[in-house]
Parts: structure tokens; C-alpha cells; sequence
């Protein structure tokens, strides 16, 4: 009992700069709109949502995740479809952080050259702003070509790198993630329930 104890406290001092105090209105949930938002709709014919999750950390509510999908809906292969993941921020975070964190779980998906691994980590943190609740950042994969970044609504930059965006996406798709609860629900494999 007092090594679990002991991990969860170590885990919650890796974790805890990630998170800042989140404000009354980050427990406000909107639904997400029919038939997508409108940078999704318009980068991929046909938007449909195909599966929702929410991310936890420690009981708190980090972010809802929506995942968007045109005619195909993504597999094993899920890389080669136009796809978009939005992520709804229901508390402040550092834009510097996310990228950081982000890079670290692109990592579990296979190795990354130190050379790109640089690369990737400077577009991110010039993609990813700081975030307060009701922020979105939407992210779609564009097959062979790289991924695309909203931010609210507008585009913010994209990364025109196909090995990146398989990296990137994968934190939330590939059978590798730290999350696999919410890639089932994401994926539409589970139920559409906060993962604990």
C-alpha cells in the first residue's frame, strides 16, 4: 500500500507543472457541434464524429478529446485517413508544456532521431499557445503530407512531415499510447465514458 501511495506522489510531481488551477468555467461542458467544427468540416468531406473521451489526471479533468472523421473511418491504418482530433481544454496550460509532453509520448510510440525530435519539439511550442478552459486546439492528419493546427477555429501552422503526424497522432491512436481507454473511445471501440 505504501509503494502505490508512493508512486501516485511521484507521478503527481512529474505531472503536476503541467497543471495550473483551472477556473469555475472549466466544469462547464458544451456539446460538440452536429456536424463538426467548422475547420474540421472544412478539411474533411463528410465530418462525422466517431468517438469522444475525456483525459484525467489524478481525479482533474485535463481535456476533452473528439475524434472527427470523414467517409473512412480510421483502423489499424488509421495514419492514412483524414482524420482530426480536437482537444477542448478544460484547464490552463502551458503551450511550452504540452509540446514538451507531447514530444515525450511521440516517444512511446517508436525512436526519434535527436534531429528531428529537436525540430518537432520547436514547431510544436510555436503551435501550441497557452490554453485556458473552453480553448481548442484541433489537429488534422493529412495523409502523406503532414498535419494541420487550428487553434480556436484558426489556422495556426502546420507540419508538413508525415513521420510527424503518424508520431502525433499516435499519442491518441496507436495501440502504444498511455492512454488506451480513451483511444478505444476515440476509436469508437468502448464506451464514450471518462476514462477513471
Amino acid at each position: 500500500m505504501k509503494a502505490v501511495a508512493r508512486r501516485r506522489l511521484m507521478l503527481a510531481g512529474l505531472l503536476a507543472p503541467l497543471l495550473l488551477p483551472a477556473s469555475p468555467a472549466a466544469w462547464a461542458q458544451s456539446p460538440p457541434p452536429v456536424n463538426g467544427p467548422a475547420e474540421v468540416v472544412a478539411e474533411i468531406p463528410g465530418t462525422r464524429l466517431l468517438g469522444r473521451g475525456t483525459l484525467r489526471f489524478m481525479g482533474l479533468r485535463v481535456y476533452d478529446g473528439r475524434l472527427w472523421v470523414g467517409a473512412a473511418a480510421p483502423g489499424a491504418d488509421w495514419q492514412v485517413v483524414p482524420l482530426a482530433l480536437e482537444l477542448q481544454y478544460l484547464r490552463n496550460l502551458k503551450g511550452g508544456l504540452i509540446a514538451e509532453r507531447s514530444l515525450k509520448e511521440m516517444r512511446r510510440q517508436g525512436e526519434i532521431d535527436e534531429v528531428s525530435a529537436e525540430r518537432w519539439l520547436g514547431n510544436m511550442k510555436q503551435l501550441f499557445p497557452d490554453v485556458g478552459p473552453g480553448d481548442r486546439i484541433t489537429g488534422v492528419n493529412l495523409p502523406g503530407v503532414g498535419a494541420r493546427f487550428f487553434v480556436n477555429g484558426q489556422l495556426r501552422g502546420e507540419v508538413r512531415e508525415p513521420e510527424f503526424a503518424r508520431y502525433f497522432f499516435g499519442i491518441w491512436l496507436s495501440p502504444r499510447t498511455s492512454e488506451p481507454a480513451m483511444r478505444e473511445q476515440l476509436l469508437g471501440l468502448g464506451a464514450t465514458r471518462s476514462n477513471p
